[in-house]
This record gives structure tokens, C-alpha cells and sequence, in this order.
């Protein structure tokens, strides 16, 4: 590289767009602190540095004309193939030319605390390995970065051999590599002959502090060992040994990817405006962390033996809440501050044209009476029998459980945040009648005293009584998504997770009946409910997690075991082909729609295989009491 070149980034030309791919052909990498989305073509497409919603360096994948993206590729025709190490987040795409076989290995490195202590590392780094495995390929890099959303224009400088400098506000970012790169008006770009036995690095930093440390590219081996080091002693501690295993380790590598580790929070996905709806409106940011989340993600951290994220997430919880409480708020960020309003980002135009692309989230301003159930609900999965709680945390869950009784008959916006005027929402009343009656089982075992416990089980049995009496339609024979009407929600199918009625009783079977008649999509699929109660379906794919919740309720009772096996399976078919659900599923295609990857969709696949799983352990119990019993009748 020439010493002390400088040239000032342009727009790229319309030339340079790409195709842009399907939201499937993405996986993503990440670090517990930022992730990445990769394509099938070696592009990566979307990276926020230095948290998961700060500004974007890559946004192609939001904004093709002006987000910047940075692509490893063969120069001339290629198929893929791509796979992530074996129980790790490290991901390995091949590219099969007419003249040979590459392989391209890109992660983002993390170690544990004896690595890192007394080390100067970078704050962020993210390393891309090109190896040549049969032949020779022509290569063909493109690094054309866009910080701040596109709307900066960042002068590149070559500095020799400490690589590629770009200087956005408040912060540097260098690309190193043994390839030299020339720049253009667009970026940087390199080309290179790689022979099997080859290998090429790149290492992408990013520092806001200085001195900035320094990553060279012959360090990067080292890093890949200590990262799938890293990930496979992690993935090791998953306890779920059943049929389901490779799927369920996927879809917790995934969690523990959106998992922001110096906080514990976990966000709802890695991406901003990806569409519900191809051309549709319906694009909002998704990376923050939402307390509806809480209950079930809880149950399945801890249900896979990682109850220290478990443990991690409640703390954050019960921290970011601290400067509202009793009231919760909706959505934080992973440091517990309050999301910014929603803002148009108007440089990005969109994946494939669907605008606008935004930046914050006005659910922030949502009443949600469901979330005060989550909360308590997730203490006590992490919390009930082990002891009593500290006076603070008692008294902070206790709260909850007195602005519940006050405020549980009020209308609000419910699980899914439509933008129009609060109403009841059944599913919102069973949240509050779960906070209630976990409350009072944490006072009937002695985890917390509760001076209030008459008043709670007073307020418990009268939300039930008006679920039983107001949300259930005898008419219809099913419960309601609101009480005194006939539209239904996917949601429902929660009460027999809530331990409301057994999955096997009659209203319940009802309610499931009902929601596959009206919202099945075809399949195993289902939409999470119709905005105007009847008639048309909504202008938005299958929501993922429905599906799964239907699993669930069949493996509870509700079904056989075989049709919740047989059911799972065929979601299971919906994934990518590394294992990656986003928000939604198109019922006509199967292409996947919303944000990517989805921590929901991930957290009711883990939250099913675990009650498959139970329930097969159930049979088998069965199984074997008939076969005692008829040996007992024999002798």
C-alpha cells in the first residue's frame, strides 16, 4: 500500500447496486455486543458499531444506493454453500468456481476474561479468513463503508502497512490485510489470485478510545481458534439432549448472539425496517429489548442450562425499571435507558424499496399491562424456591403486583402495539392474573412477604372471573382476543402455557379450533391475528412464534404427541439453511419477512422442542407404569 493516500468517499454508482437478496440468504455473526449479516454472496450488509443499535457502518441491506457494504467474492461466476462451525456463531461460506474451491470464514472474535485481562484488544473487531482449497480462484473485494445511516461521507487513507484508515465522528475504524487495496471514489477495492493451500486475512476495527489497539492480520488464526474455543465451551453447558437438539442449539446460539453482555438485556433482533409486508410500511427498529419477551425467555434460558444469561437478564430488568417503577415502560435499550422516538432515516431507501427506514420506536409510549406479568413471571422462574429475597427486589416485584390490582381493568395497546386506540385485550388480562398468582405463590413459599397477599387473591380471582365471563364467547366457543367480541389472536393459545386451563380442557380445544380456522395460514403456519376481527387476512406474513405456540399447547394436551412432533417439524422446514428464523414467514413462498434473525420466533422453537420433550418423557413414563401394572396383574 502507498503511504499517506486520502480520497473522500462518494455516493456509489447505480451500477454497483446489487440484487438484493432474499432476507433467508443472511446469516449473522456477532460478538454479545454487535452482530453482522452476511449474504450468500459474501456481502456483508448491515453492521452497527459499537452496540447493536448504534449507527451503521453496512446498511446495503436497508439502503443500496447509499448504506456501503464490504464483499468478498470471486470475480467470476460462483455457487455457494455455507455452514457455521460446529456449535459455535463462526461461519464458514464456500465458493465453487469452473477454476477452483474457496472457502471464506468470517466471526467476530470474543474470549474470556484470561485472554483479555492485561491485553490491549480492540474494542470491536471483525475478521474475515480466505482460504483456497482446490484450484485457483480470482478474488474480488469491495470495501465501500457508510457510517452514520449514509450520511457521512468519511475520508479513506491508506497508512501502508497499518492498512486502510476511515475517521468517522467520534471514533476510527481500520481495515487491515496482507492485500493491497486501491481507492476509489466509491471506497477501496482489491483483486487476487488465491491457489489451494492459500490464505488471506482481513481484520475490521473499530475504537472510540484511544490509543486504538491494533489487530494484525496474522493474529487472526489465533483469534478464530480462541472464538470457536470460546463458543463450543458455551454451547456444551446446553442440558437439551432430545431429537431436536441441532435445531434448539441453533436457535440458543442465536439468543445468546442478541444477548448485550455487559448489560444482560437482550435485543429483539439485529436489524432496523426490514418489512413485515414487501413494499409495505410496516418497518420498525428492533433493536432494543422488549419486557414481553421476559417470561418465556427466562423459561428457556433456564430450561437449556444457561441460567446465568437467565439470571443476568432478570437483574437488568429489574435495574432498568428502576426510574419508572411501578410503571413500566414498554421498550430500553440494552443500557436501560428509555428508545428514542421513532425518526426517518431518509438516505436508506429501503429494503427492496419498503420505506420508510427508522431509527427508534414509538412503542415506547404504549401502555402494556401484559409486560407487568412478564416481569413477575420471569422473577419467579429465576427466583421462587431458592431462598428469600433481598428486601429491595421483594419490594420492587411487590409493587408491581399493586399497580396491577389498580390498573389491570384499564385499556391498552396489548402484545402486538398497534398504532390505534387502546382497548382490552384478553391476553393482557392474563398476564395480569399470572402476576398475581405467581405473586402469591412466591409469598406461599416463603420467597417474599407479602403483606398484601388477601388483596392479591381477591384482584387474581376477579380478573379470572372476567376472562371466564367477559373474553369467552359461548357463541363461538372459544375465548376472544378482546372480551365481548369475536376476533380472535394467536395469543390465546398462551393460556395453557400460563397454566390458566389445562391444554385438554374443553375451552381450551375450542380456542385452538378457532384459531386454526381463522388465522391458519396453510400448514403449520398462522397469522397472529386479523386487525379487523373477520374478513380479509392482515397485509403482513405468519408470524413465526404463533406457530411454535401451537406446538406448545398441542405437546401440553392439547393434542397428540405426534401432532405436536409432526407440527414442529414441519415449522422446522421454515428456517434457512443455517438454522435462522426472522420475524415472519410468507405463506405463499416461505421466504422469510420482518427483522432477522428474531429472538421471538428463536425463543417459542427452544420453548416447543422443550415441551415436546416433556411430553415424551411423560409417555414414557406411561408407557412403563402400564407395563408394571400389567406384570404386577400377572403374578
Amino acid at each position: 500500500m502507498a503511504m499517506s493516500q486520502s480520497m473522500p468517499i462518494q455516493e456509489l454508482p447505480a451500477t454497483f447496486s446489487r440484487l438484493q437478496l432474499g432476507i433467508e440468504d443472511y446469516a449473522v455473526i456477532g460478538d454479545c455486543r454487535s452482530a453482522a449479516l452476511v449474504s450468500t454472496e459474501g456481502s456483508i450488509d448491515w453492521l452497527c458499531w459499537p452496540c447493536f443499535d448504534s449507527p451503521s457502518m453496512f446498511a446495503y441491506l436497508t439502503g443500496p444506493e447509499n448504506g456501503g457494504s464490504w464483499q468478498i467474492c470471486p470475480a467470476t461466476t460462483f455457487t455457494t454453500s455455507r455452514k457455521y462451525v460446529h456449535d459455535t456463531n463462526v461461519l464458514q461460506t464456500t465458493f465453487e468456481t469452473q477454476t477452483g474451491t474457496v472457502r471464506l470464514t468470517d466471526f467476530m472474535p470474543v474470549a474470556g476474561e484470561e485472554f483479555t485481562s492485561g491485553r490491549l484488544v480492540p474494542q470491536r473487531e471483525l475478521i474475515r479468513i480466505l482460504e483456497g482449497v482446490t484450484g485457483e480462484v480470482e478474488i474480488n473485494v469491495q470495501f465501500n463503508p457508510r457510517p452514520q445511516y449514509g450520511t457521512k461521507k468519511p475520508d479513506i487513507q491508506d497508512n501502508g502497512k497499518l492498512g486502510l484508515r476511515v475517521d468517522i465522528p467520534g471514533a476510527v475504524v481500520r481495515l487491515q490485510s496482507q492485500m493491497e487495496f486501491k481507492l476509489n471514489p466509491s471506497g477501496a477495492t482489491g483483486m487476487t489470485n488465491i491457489q489451494a493451500g492459500d490464505r488471506l486475512s482481513f481484520s475490521l476495527t473499530f475504537a472510540t478510545d484511544a490509543p486504538a489497539a491494533l489487530a494484525f492480520p496474522e493474529g487472526s488464526l489465533a483469534a478464530l481458534t480462541r472464538t470457536i474455543d470460546w463458543w463450543q465451551m458455551w454451547s456444551a453447558k446446553c442440558s437439551y439432549s432430545g431429537e431436536y437438539r441441532e435445531a434448539v442449539l441453533r436457535s440458543v446460539l442465536a439468543l445468546k448472539m442478541l444477548h448485550f453482555a455487559p448489560s444482560g438485556a437482550f435485543v429483539a433482533a439485529a436489524t432496523t425496517s426490514l418489512p413485515e409486508q414487501i413494499g409495505g410500511d410496516k418497518n420498525y427498529d428492533y433493536r432494543y429489548c422488549w419486557l414481553r419477551d421476559a417470561s418465556v425467555a427466562v423459561h428457556v434460558l433456564c430450561g437449556t442450562g444457561h441460567e446465568l444469561e437467565a439470571e443476568a437478564f432478570v437483574e437488568w430488568m429489574l435495574h432498568a425499571t428502576r426510574l419508572t417503577q411501578p410503571k413500566l415502560m414498554v421498550v430500553y435499550d440494552v443500557y436501560g435507558n428509555i428508545v428514542g422516538e421513532e425518526k426517518e432515516l431518509p438516505r436508506l431507501s429501503g429494503y427492496r424499496s419498503s420505506v420508510p427506514v427508522m431509527m427508534g420506536n414509538s412503542a415506547r409510549s404504549q401502555v402494556q399491562m401484559d409486560l407487568y406479568g412478564e416481569v413477575i413471571c420471569a422473577s419467579a422462574k429465576l427466583y421462587k424456591g431458592k431462598g428469600k429475597l433481598d428486601r429491595d427486589t421483594a419490594k420492587t416485584i411487590v409493587n408491581f403486583g399493586n399497580y396491577v390490582c389498580k390498573h389491570w381493568r384499564e385499556p391498552d395497546a396489548g402484545i402486538w402495539e398497534p398504532r390505534g386506540e387502546p382497548v382490552l385485550h384478553t391476553h393482557s388480562l392474563l398476564l395480569c392474573w399470572v402476576a398475581l398468582d405467581e405473586l402469591v405463590k412466591f409469598a406461599e413459599t416463603g420467597t417474599i412477604d407479602v403483606k398484601q397477599i388477601e388483596a392479591f387473591k381477591k384482584t387474581r380471582n376477579e380478573i379470572r372471573t372476567f376472562i371466564e365471563t367477559q373474553s369467552w364467547n359461548n357463541r363461538i366457543r372459544s375465548y376472544a382476543s378482546e372480551p365481548g367480541s369475536e376476533k380472535m389472536d394467536s395469543s390465546l393459545l398462551l393460556m395453557s402455557f400460563h397454566n390458566f386451563h389445562e391444554a385438554s380442557s374443553e375451552r381450551l380445544q375450542g380456542t385452538y379450533n378457532r384459531i386454526k380456522n381463522e388465522l391458519g395460514a396453510g400448514g403449520s403456519l398462522l397469522y397472529r391475528n386479523r386487525p379487523d376481527g373477520r374478513g380479509t387476512f392482515p397485509e403482513e406474513g405468519a408470524f413465526g412464534i404463533c406457530g411454535f405456540w401451537a406446538v406448545e399447547h398441542l405437546a401440553m394436551g392439547g393434542g397428540s404427541l405426534k401432532q405436536a412432533e409432526e407440527t414442529f417439524e414441519e415449522l422446522l422446514r421454515y428456517a434457512n439453511d443455517v438454522g435462522l428464523f426472522a420475524e415472519e414467514i410468507d405463506p405463499k413462498s416461505g421466504a422469510a419477512l420482518g427483522n432477522f434473525p428474531q429472538a421471538f420466533t428463536h425463543i417459542g422453537l427452544i420453548s416447543a422442542a422443550l415441551a415436546i420433550e416433556k411430553r415424551r418423557k411423560e409417555v414414557a413414563e406411561d408407557v412403563r407404569n402400564s407395563a408394571r401394572q400389567w406384570i404386577e396383574a400377572k403374578q
